[in-house]
């Protein structure tokens, strides 16, 4: 079956949208985001103002600005989590590396017997030592930083020290050099730098680099339900477990509830957690569409944070 639908004007999507009752007091002010946003990636905000799906009607008063509106909070959310994703990610990066350099040296990361391996149910290798060196090493060749020049003229070793290394892996490429250290003890040690465990960390720092990719190519966020659920801890750190919500396990307010965390060890004076309540109250967004609960106010996470009205 072919798409049968044929495209349309600007003009065109302004009465659709009217037609199905959508208020627009100022027609050219939404052609013109429309043109430079397009219809249908605005769609997606304002679904949470129809009736019906079915018949893409919207509720009594619903304003093109509203959709609007939930269009720029859930952008200026992506922005105050790749704030909040920077800090977690170097932080984190920086706390292996060191652990590592550490006990097994520079090039603690040419050694093969210090990772694991993963396959898939076929027995198809899914990440290894070796393909992620050899990824690595094309990046180290191609790269024109000033360091990593130096270093390849000085030295001899396929990549520099894991300190400069470091620097080329993506936040996704991290993520799986942590989970496949063959180490719990030293994985742990860098969980406790956040006063978590390591099966808890590992999982956040995977579901992490999901959450960094989305908000890279500019995905909705604010009302996600994401796929993978990452290992909630149910009891220690006992502060970080009671400010959860795990009857919205695969919501986005655990993932905030984690960064703003996270945030008082790495970042405690950026006020991350207040711009986050900011934001949702300059929008007027509704928080339980981002699977906050109805008593997150009283959670010390959140009750410490006082929001500018």
């Amino acid at each position: 079956m072919q798409f049968p639908k044929p495209p349309t004007s600007v003009s065109e999507q302004l009465k659709k949208l009217q037609s199905r009752g959508m208020i627009i007091p100022d027609t050219e002010a939404a052609a013109h985001y429309l043109s430079h946003i397009s219809y249908y990636r605005l769609t997606a905000y304002w679904l949470p103002f129809e009736t019906s799906h079915e018949q893409h009607q919207f509720r009594a008063g619903t304003r093109f600005e509203d959709a609007l509106n939930l269009y720029i909070f859930d952008r200026e959310l992506r922005l105050l989590l790749m704030d909040a994703i920077e800090r977690v990610e170097i932080s984190t990066r920086t706390h292996w590396m060191d652990a590592l350099v550490k006990k097994h040296g520079a090039h603690a990361h040419l050694e093969p017997t210090l990772f694991t391996t993963t396959t898939d149910r076929s027995g198809k290798v899914v990440w290894s030592h070796s393909k992620a060196v050899a990824s690595l090493t094309v990046e180290s060749q191609k790269s024109r930083e000033i360091f990593i020049l130096h270093l390849r003229h000085k030295y001899d070793e396929a990549l520099p020290p894991l300190w400069a290394t470091c620097e080329l892996m993506t936040f996704g490429e991290f993520s799986k050099w942590f989970t496949h250290t063959q180490s719990s003890a030293l994985r742990n040690q860098v969980a406790r730098a956040y006063g978590m465990d390591e099966t808890t960390l590992t999982s956040f720092l995977h579901h992490l680099a999901v959450v960094r990719n989305l908000c890279a190519h500019h995905a909705r966020l604010w009302n996600r339900d994401f796929t993978f659920r990452w290992k909630l801890p149910s009891k220690k750190p006992t502060f970080l477990a009671a400010n959860l919500n795990f009857d919205k396990g695969r919501s986005l307010y655990n993932t905030l509830v984690m960064l703003g965390f996270m945030m008082d060890i790495i970042s405690p004076h950026t006020g991350w957690k207040k711009r986050v309540l900011d934001l949702i109250v300059h929008h007027g967004i509704d928080p339980t569409s981002m699977g906050f609960p109805s008593d997150y106010r009283d959670r010390r996470l959140w009750s410490t944070t006082e929001a500018t009205s």
